[in-house]
């Protein structure tokens, strides 16, 4: 069983830019998909407005029985989040590391307009193989 269910990354309007489903169960349609990323977009920006705390970044992980949703905001408000097992660790920096990749293979690239849906094979290839990496780290574990 994979340790990652999905990664989902979101425009700062609230709009799927990119989807990825690495479990073989309970795999989501595209509609099912966008409401995701919207209803994530609307409740991170609802906890950022109603946190206690000053400077609150929004909600950076969900815990359910079944699965956690991490979650990394970057500066430019472009989301980056993972459904995965109960318990896995060091989504943080797996998400962290997915920005990078996001940077250097989707920013980078002169055809690749902002806040559009993300068709780059490089940044394909390389989150792939990050996410090979991470379930034999975890697994090694």
């Amino acid at each position: 069983m994979a340790a990652i269910y999905s990664l989902y990354i979101i425009n700062k309007s609230g709009g799927l830019i990119f989807c990825k489903d690495y479990g073989s169960a309970g795999k989501m349609d595209t509609n099912d998909s966008l409401r995701l990323a919207s209803l994530w977009h609307s409740m991170h920006a609802i906890s950022q407005q109603l946190s206690p705390v000053n400077g609150c970044a929004g909600i950076e992980l969900l815990q359910a029985d079944t699965f956690d949703l991490h979650c990394f905001q970057s500066l430019t408000g472009t989301k980056f989040f993972v459904v995965c097992e109960p318990g896995t660790l060091h989504m943080e920096s797996l998400l962290k590391y997915i920005y990078e990749l996001y940077t250097d293979y989707v920013l980078k690239n002169p055809f690749y307009e902002m806040e559009m849906p993300i068709r780059c094979e490089l940044f394909d290839i390389n989150l792939s193989q990050a996410v090979q990496k991470d379930r034999v780290a975890l697994l090694g574990r």
